[in-house]
C-alpha cells in the first residue's frame, strides 16, 4: 500500500503530502454519516462481504488503534504494538448488531482524537518509528498514510457500486 497504489481504490501513499492526512481523514469520516443513515446500512451484500455497518465499526476501531499507536510512537522510544486481529474483533464485538447512528457517532469521536494527534506532529516527529507485532515497520508519517488508505478504501467498499 504505501509502496504503490491500491489495486482496487486507487489510493496512492507515495507522494501523498503529511500535512494533509488529518485533513483528509476528516473529510473521509464526514462520508459515513450518509453511509450509515442508509436503508441498507445492515444488510450485507453476499455472505462473504461486510455491510456497510460493519465496515463502519472496522474504520471506527482502526482509528482508535491507530491513534493508540500514533500515541505510543509519539511518547515511547520505538515501541511493538500489540497484535490487533480485526477479524475477531468483529466477531467479539459483533459489528453486525451495533446500532448505525451510534457508530457514525463514535467513529467521528474517534476520527476527531486520531487526527487532533496528527495535527500535534512536530516537524521533527514525522520519523519517528514503530513496529507492527509481525515485524513491519512504520514512521510517524507511514503510520498516518495507512490510517488513512484503511478508512478511504473502506468508503471505496461500501459506495463502488452506487
Amino acid at each position: 500500500m504505501l509502496d504503490r497504489p491500491c489495486d482496487e481504490c486507487g489510493f496512492d501513499a507515495r507522494n501523498y503530502p503529511k500535512e494533509l492526512i488529518a485533513q483528509s481523514i476528516r473529510e473521509d469520516s464526514a462520508i459515513w454519516d450518509e453511509v450509515l443513515a442508509r436503508d441498507d446500512a445492515t444488510r450485507r451484500p453476499d455472505n462473504h462481504t461486510w455491510s456497510a455497518l460493519e465496515y463502519g465499526c472496522h474504520v471506527r476501531d482502526v482509528y482508535r488503534v491507530f491513534d493508540h499507536r500514533l500515541e505510543l510512537m509519539l511518547t515511547s522510544d520505538d515501541p511493538v504494538f500489540a497484535n490487533w486481529d480485526q477479524d475477531e474483533t468483529a466477531v467479539a464485538e459483533r459489528y453486525d448488531l451495533q446500532d448505525p447512528a451510534t457508530v457514525a457517532r463514535e467513529l467521528h469521536d474517534a476520527a476527531g482524537r486520531f487526527t487532533d494527534r496528527i495535527d500535534s506532529v512536530t516537524s521533527d516527529q514525522w520519523t519517528r518509528p514503530g513496529t507492527r507485532s509481525n515485524g513491519s515497520r512504520f514512521t510517524v508519517e507511514t503510520l498516518g498514510l495507512y490510517g488513512l488508505h484503511d478508512p478511504f478504501h473502506h468508503v471505496w467498499d461500501v459506495t463502488k457500486d452506487r
